[in-house]
């Protein structure tokens, strides 16, 4: 009974805001008299999406399984970067519901909520809807859709969940307007929506749709080959 108990009094719940991986990164508070924030240059103030506490199926999530968010809406947006030809200006405004890469920016919180100041270089796309199916690619990253592992080996034997490589291989499902130059005008990305595509196996952010299909934002210069 003594052991139950002292297991009981040792288990700490992690604040939902920690958790980057196993990288504990704690937010920036914002004093209460401070009522606005301002980006500046090229950066992008993001209200983080809140938390889901509840399945689909509404049973209640353990603070150690819930996903970190990598989405939320535009707040305010700095004035642009300046080179030594132009000003380039930011392609989002506020109120667009944008997803951000998994360990860009720095974490605030301010007014009850928490934030994060972004470069607008580190924000992937913009989600129209829930489902990241439907992500926006901006710039010069590509949605791809990742194939399934091979259930069985050459020879024919089946595989182990552990023993199926994860693959590098998918489908080019939308591609960015492309990366911009000192003058602001975009070169085009040279890849096509249903493309089959090898890219670098540890670029990009990793997502899920809603009907658990698996799709990866990188750019487009993680992209090695087209397979056909």
């Amino acid at each position: 009974m003594d052991a139950v108990k002292t297991l009981r009094a040792s288990r700490v719940i992690p604040d939902r805001r920690c958790f980057r991986g196993l990288v504990v990164k704690a937010s920036t508070v914002i004093a209460p008299k401070y009522t606005s924030i301002k980006p500046l240059h090229d950066r992008v103030l993001v209200k983080i999406k809140t938390l889901e506490d509840k399945t689909a199926g509404g049973i209640l999530l353990p603070a150690t399984s819930v996903t970190k968010p990598q989405a939320g809406e535009v707040v305010a947006v700095g004035e642009g970067r300046t080179t030594s030809k132009n000003k380039v200006d930011i392609n989002v405004g506020p109120g667009t519901q944008v997803v951000y890469s998994k360990y860009a920016g720095t974490e605030l919180e301010f007014n009850g909520a928490n934030h994060l100041i972004v470069k607008v270089d580190d924000i992937v796309g913009i989600l129209e809807t829930d489902d990241v199916k439907d992500l926006k690619p901006l710039n010069d990253r590509v949605l791809i859709k990742v194939a399934q592992a091979e259930e069985k080996t050459a020879g024919g034997l089946l595989l182990t969940e552990a023993a199926k490589e994860k693959p590098s291989i998918g489908t080019v499902v939308a591609v960015g307007s492309g990366p911009s130059n000192d003058e602001g005008n975009r070169k085009p990305i040279s890849l096509t929506p249903g493309s089959s595509v090898l890219y670098s196996k540890y670029a990009g952010d990793q997502f899920k749709g809603a009907d658990g299909t698996e799709y990866i934002v990188l750019k487009a210069s993680d992209v090695m080959a087209i397979l056909s």
